[in-house]
């Protein structure tokens, strides 16, 4: 099991630092694989961390900091000097990968990083830089192969003999004009299995679309899975192209956004550095339970609205989190269904009425259902017919209200800029305690009292 070696390697690690053998550290250190050595970086408390960084070899430096979580890379560069961040962003062979280092930094350390490199692969990494690094722009490399159209294909194979190497993830060569106006592909299938008097243009590709710049990494990565892509050409809008995202980026782009689904339910981010100061983490935290306190009190201001009618029927206090429990159970699988539709693409101004009308239909069928179970246990359990009455349409209210605010709320904190996988369950919530509490008690104040 994997999470058994890496234990085993903290475990061996831990050991080494405690006797302070230096040799023994970096002999673990050169046995494993670089993605290893940062997942072991990730899980080491951070006086840990510092003991071993000398101890990496530091050909892997970059690789290893691009395979740990963005918080951790970050904290790890702010404590390193530009001369030092400048010499592991030469380590990294791919423009993609120095970017995302560079996008770590400060702007101070980013513009002194920037002036020391050489003119030629300023430009590169500019150009990269120019986009922002959840776009395709910011994922894309520059290393991509281009040919022409009305070469034959033992042109483009001497070529290739030429280079005497490919970048890594190549499975197509593309064709472009004198302009460098994307045109088609050349798999090199095509390539290695046609005649090598037969012409480019004769063969290649023109339905594999590229992909502009500027479109989001969630589209991106839904490219790559419904077109099972390995890699794909990336253009500008005068549609030159100017770079190609391949599928390891995909992967860690839907790394990421797993990540973001598991900790946004506790209203963290995906990046959190789990030995991150205390402090730190206690500030962050602290902002969503200061808000799950004021949704508390204001459930709470409105039962105090109804404290006589509680203090005539106790029953009603028994009952009184029945309903607000449904609602938000409720509510919160159509939240994340519909956050789910949104994050896909599968969600849009075409089907949303559909989803709505579809959800309020399960919410009244659940509703009519459980209703009349509530109902009928609570008449059982107080012999007051009008106890099982007032929770029996409550709970039908609160269920109805639940499924349609699931539906409702992450398309509306999405328009104002808000991401719905942290704070929908939040609002949710809120509004299913506050309808449920009010429908509750409310109907008990007119049918009991």
């Amino acid at each position: 099991m994997i999470e058994d070696n890496i234990e085993q390697l903290r475990q061996d690690i831990s050991s080494a630092l405690e006797i302070d053998d230096s040799k023994a550290i970096a002999n673990i250190l050169e046995a494993i694989s670089i993605a290893e050595i940062a997942d072991l970086f990730d899980s080491l408390p951070s006086p840990q961390r510092d003991l071993i960084w000398p101890h990496i070899d530091p050909a892997y430096l970059g690789a290893v900091l691009l395979e740990t979580g963005d918080e951790v890379r970050d904290n790890k560069l702010k404590e390193l000097s530009s001369d030092e961040i400048a010499t592991i962003i030469e380590t990294l062979p791919d423009v993609d990968d120095q970017a995302d280092i560079l996008l770590s930094l400060s702007t101070e350390k980013l513009v002194s990083i920037l002036h020391t490199i050489d003119a030629q692969k300023r430009a590169k990494l500019e150009s990269v830089l120019s986009y922002s690094d959840d776009t395709a722009g910011g994922l894309m490399n520059i290393d991509q192969i281009t040919i022409r159209a009305d070469v034959t294909l033992d042109v483009v194979l001497r070529y290739l003999r030429i280079r005497s190497e490919m970048p890594d993830q190549t499975d197509q060569l593309f064709v472009t004009d004198r302009h460098d106006h994307y045109l088609g592909a050349l798999y090199l299938r095509d390539l290695l299995t046609n005649d090598p008097d037969v012409l480019v243009k004769n063969i290649m590709r023109t339905d594999v679309s590229a992909m502009y710049a500027h479109i989001s990494e969630t589209e991106v990565a839904r490219e790559f899975e419904n077109y099972d892509l390995i890699s794909a050409p990336i253009v500008d809008q005068e549609h030159k192209l100017i770079g190609r995202i391949t599928i390891d980026d995909v992967v860690d782009v839907i790394r990421d956004q797993g990540d973001h689904s598991i900790m946004s339910r506790a209203g963290l981010s995906e990046d959190e550095d789990m030995f991150a100061p205390a402090l730190t983490n206690a500030r962050r935290r602290g902002l969503w339970l200061g808000i799950n306190l004021l949704t508390a009190f204001l459930a709470a201001g409105v039962i105090g609205i109804f404290e006589d009618i509680l203090d005539q029927v106790v029953a009603l206090a028994i009952l009184i989190t029945i309903v607000p429990s449904m609602g938000g159970i409720a509510g919160s699988q159509t939240l994340t269904l519909v956050i789910r539709g949104l994050a896909l693409g599968q969600l849009g101004s075409s089907n949303y009425n559909s989803l709505i009308k579809k959800e309020v239909t399960v919410g009244l069928l659940n509703g009519l259902v459980w209703a009349l179970v509530v109902a009928t246990f609570s008449i059982l359990w107080f012999g007051n017919f009008n106890i099982g009455l007032v929770i029996g349409f409550a709970l039908l209210i609160n269920l109805l209200a639940g499924a349609f605010a699931g539906a409702v709320i992450p398309v509306l904190l999405r328009q104002i800029g808000v991401d719905p996988a942290i704070a929908g369950s939040v609002v949710l919530t809120t509004f299913t305690d506050v309808i449920g509490i009010v429908a509750f008690l409310g109907l008990a104040s007119l049918v009991l009292a």
